[in-house]
C-alpha cells in the first residue's frame, strides 16, 4: 500500500516538475514572475479538450495542438505585455500585476466560452497496469514514461544546446549578455515559448486524467513555485527535484492522514525551506553588492 502512494506521489511530482520548468526557464531567464502561466496551463487543457470532444482529433494530434497554443499564447504574453513593460523599464510589481491581469483575462474568457463545470475528456473507464500489487491507468502510465522523456530530454537541451547557454547567461547577467552582443528579444521568446509546451505538456497529462476546470491552474501553479523554491531558484533543472520532492510528501500525507492535509505539507516544507535553507536543495547563496 505504501508503494502504491510512493508511486502515485511520484506521477504527481513529475507533473508539477513540467509545470514548474514551464515557469522557471521564464522566470530565471527574464526575472518575470509569470503568474500568467496559470492561464496558459488552463487555456491548454482546454484546447486539449475542443480539439477532442468538438473537433473529433485524435488524443495525440490534439495534444500536439495544445501545445502548439500553449506555445503560442506564453509567448504573446511576452510579446504583447512583457516586453513593452521592459522596454518602459518598469518596475518588477507592475509587470506582477499586469500578469495578473492577463491572467484574469485569459481565464474568464475560457469560463464564458466553456462554462465553469468541470469537463472530462475521456469518460470511459480506463484499462490498468498491474504489477504486483502496483496499479497504474493508462492516463498514469502516459503520465509517467512521457513526463520523464519530457524532462530527460529538457536537461540534455538546456546543458547541450546554444540556447540552453544563452539562456543561463542571459538569466544570471543581462547587462554582460547583451555587451557580448547577444540579442535578448530572440532569447526571451525562446524561453516563453519553451515555457508554453512544458505548461502545455503538464495540463493535457493532467487533462486526460482527472479533466480541467477554469479554475485548476493556480493550485498547479503554487505547487509548481514551490518545488522551484526548493530546488532551488536560479538552477534551471533544480526544480525538476523540488517538483518529485513535493509530490511524493503530498502522497505520503494523504497516506499517513487525509488529502486535506496536502496544503499544509506543500506550505510547512516551503516554510522551513525559507527559514533553513532558502537558496533551495540546488541553489546558491547570492551576495548583494
Amino acid at each position: 500500500m505504501l508503494l502504491q502512494f510512493v508511486i502515485n506521489g511520484l506521477i504527481t511530482g513529475i507533473l508539477y516538475s513540467l509545470a514548474a520548468v514551464g515557469f522557471a526557464i521564464a522566470y530565471n531567464t527574464t526575472h518575470v514572475f509569470h503568474i500568467a502561466a496559470a492561464a496558459v496551463y488552463t487555456a491548454a487543457a482546454y484546447c486539449f479538450f475542443f480539439a477532442v470532444r468538438t473537433v473529433g482529433m485524435p488524443v495525440w494530434a490534439a495534444a500536439g495542438v495544445a501545445l502548439a497554443f500553449a506555445a503560442a499564447l506564453n509567448l504573446a504574453c511576452e510579446v504583447a505585455v512583457y516586453r513593452p513593460l521592459n522596454q518602459r523599464k518598469a518596475a518588477h510589481s507592475v509587470v506582477m500585476i499586469a500578469s495578473i491581469g492577463v491572467l484574469a483575462v485569459i481565464l474568464n474568457l475560457v469560463a464564458m466560452l466553456f462554462g465553469n463545470e468541470t469537463k472530462i475528456i475521456d469518460n470511459t473507464i480506463q484499462p490498468a497496469i498491474r504489477w504486483g500489487s502496483l496499479i497504474l491507468s493508462r492516463p498514469q502510465a502516459f503520465q509517467l514514461g512521457l513526463g520523464i522523456a519530457a524532462l530527460a530530454a529538457f536537461a540534455v537541451f538546456l546543458r547541450f544546446t546554444s540556447f540552453g547557454l544563452k539562456a543561463r547567461a542571459f538569466g544570471n547577467d543581462p547587462a554582460l549578455f547583451a555587451l557580448f552582443g547577444f540579442g535578448d528579444a530572440s532569447t526571451r521568446m525562446g524561453a516563453y515559448a519553451i515555457g508554453g509546451v512544458f505548461l502545455g505538456a503538464a495540463s493535457c497529462l493532467s487533462a486526460y486524467d482527472v479533466g480541467m476546470s477554469p479554475h485548476s491552474g493556480m493550485p498547479v501553479l503554487i505547487n509548481a513555485l514551490v518545488a522551484m523554491i526548493i530546488g532551488g531558484i536560479g538552477r534551471f533543472t533544480a526544480c525538476i527535484a523540488g517538483g518529485i520532492l513535493l509530490g511524493i510528501l503530498q502522497a505520503l500525507a494523504v497516506w499517513r492522514f487525509a488529502a486535506n492535509w496536502q496544503p499544509a505539507v506543500t506550505f510547512s516544507l516551503l516554510l522551513v525551506f525559507l527559514f533553513f535553507r532558502p537558496q533551495g536543495l540546488f541553489g546558491y547563496k547570492k551576495r548583494i553588492v
